[in-house]
C-alpha cells in the first residue's frame, strides 16, 4: 500500500483538524523523547545482559525450604480463651 503526496496532505489536514496547530509540534516532540528513552532503556539492559557472568547467576541462586502442604498450619498456634 503505497501512500501518494496527495494523500499525504490529506492526512496532514485531517490531523490538522483533530489536534490543533499548537499540539502538533508537542505531540511529535514527545514522541520523539519517548523514541530516545525506549532506545536507550533497552540499550541499557542489553549492557546489563552482556556483563553478567553466567557462574555469577548459579552462585546467587537462592536457596529455599520445602514446606509439607498438607500440614496444618493452626497446631502451633495456642487457643487463647478470654473469659
Amino acid at each position: 500500500m503505497n501512500i501518494a503526496g496527495w494523500q499525504w496532505l490529506i492526512l496532514l489536514l485531517i490531523l490538522l483538524l483533530l489536534f490543533g496547530a499548537t499540539k502538533l509540534p508537542r505531540l511529535a516532540r514527545s514522541l520523539g523523547e519517548s523514541a530516545r528513552i525506549f532506545k536507550s532503556e533497552v540499550k541499557t539492559m542489553q549492557d546489563n545482559d552482556q556483563d553478567e557472568d553466567p557462574k555469577a547467576q548459579e552462585r546467587s541462586a537462592v536457596e529455599g525450604q520445602v514446606i509439607d502442604p498438607t500440614a496444618d498450619v493452626h497446631k502451633s498456634r495456642e487457643r487463647r480463651d478470654y473469659s
